[in-house]
């Protein structure tokens, strides 16, 4: 899965496009490396995501292609 895709339907993000903006504006590190937002995703990934002052890291756990309100939380465990 895509990393823009994956950063929205986990919930980290609210919406793909802001996703895809914090890619684009190299604000988002898979591994330690910056990613682009077609990073394929895969599980055990450590992505640390920099919002203004504030920084999310989270590992993958589990990739799906759609997730509920309550099952988004299963897809990565935060750091």
């Amino acid at each position: 899965m895509r990393l823009d895709k994956f950063l929205k339907v986990s919930r980290l993000v609210k919406r793909r496009t802001v996703a895809n903006e914090l890619c684009d504006a190299k604000h988002v590190e898979v591994n330690g490396k910056i990613a682009r937002a077609s990073y394929e995703v895969k599980v055990g990934d450590v992505i640390a995501i920099q919002m203004g002052a504030n920084q999310t890291k989270a590992k993958v756990t589990d990739v799906k292609e759609y997730a509920t309100k309550d099952n988004a939380a299963t897809m990565y465990e935060l750091i």
